[in-house]
C-alpha cells in the first residue's frame, strides 16, 4: 500500500465522521499468543476482512491453542495485513483496545465478520462493538484520526511483503517458511511437529 492509498483511507475516514483529537493514543504492535519461551514461533499475517482468516480463528486457531500453544509449544504473533478500508479501521480499532486486549478483539472481530461487514455503516458497527468491549467512541476516534497508528499498521503489512514475500491472508510463516492460506488442524500438525524439539 503506497502513501497515496493511506491518504485515501484518511480521506474516506474523515467522511466517515472520524475527527481528529489530540487524545493519546495506543501503541501498535503483534499480538501474542502463548509463552515466550516456547520453541517455535508462528506468525499469522491476516486481514480482519477476510472470510478465509475468520475461518482459520474460528475453526483451526482454537484446535491449535489447545494442542500446542496452551501446552507451551508455540507462541503465535497476529499481524495485520489489511486488505481494505474497512479492515483497516477493525485493525485500528483492536490496537486502541490496547496490547493486552488485542487478541480478545481480533477474535470477536472475526467472530463477528458476517454481522459488521454486511451492515449498513461497518464502520459504525465495529465501532459499537468497541463500545461494547469497553472503549469510548472519542478514544476510538481519536485512534482513528491518528496517522501514527495508520501508518504503524500499514508498515506491518509492509514487512510481511517485504520480508515473507505475504501477498494474501490468511498467510502463516513456519519455521522461515511462508505458508499461505487456511489449513486443517491435522494439516498445521503435518507442518509443525516435525519442528519441534
Amino acid at each position: 500500500m503506497q502513501r497515496r492509498d493511506v491518504l485515501g483511507i484518511l480521506a474516506a475516514a474523515a467522511a466517515a465522521g472520524v475527527v481528529p483529537a489530540r487524545a493519546q493514543v495506543a501503541e501498535v504492535k503483534e499480538g501474542v499468543l502463548g509463552r515466550p519461551d516456547a520453541p517455535l514461533t508462528i506468525i499469522e499475517y491476516f486481514s480482519l476482512t477476510c472470510p478465509h482468516c475468520a475461518n482459520f480463528h474460528r475453526d483451526t486457531l482454537p484446535v491449535l491453542k489447545e494442542r500446542y500453544i496452551d501446552t507451551g509449544k508455540v507462541r503465535m504473533l497476529l499481524r495485520d495485513f489489511p486488505l481494505d478500508r474497512y479492515a483497516l479501521f477493525a485493525a485500528v480499532i483492536a490496537h486502541c483496545a490496547g496490547n493486552d486486549r488485542y487478541p480478545a478483539f481480533v477474535d470477536v472481530f472475526f467472530q463477528t465478520q458476517q454481522q459488521w461487514l454486511s451492515a449498513p455503516d461497518p464502520l459504525a458497527a465495529l465501532k459499537s462493538l468497541g463500545q461494547l468491549g469497553g472503549l469510548t467512541m472519542e478514544r476510538m476516534d481519536a485512534c482513528l484520526a491518528d496517522e501514527k497508528m495508520i501508518d504503524a499498521v500499514l508498515e506491518m503489512r509492509l514487512e510481511g511483503e517485504q520480508t515473507y514475500n505475504v501477498n494474501s491472508t490468511p498467510s502463516f510463516i513456519i519455521g522461515g517458511k511462508l505458508y499461505a492460506g487456511n489449513n486443517s488442524p491435522e494439516g498445521f500438525a503435518q507442518i509443525i511437529d516435525p519442528l519441534l524439539p
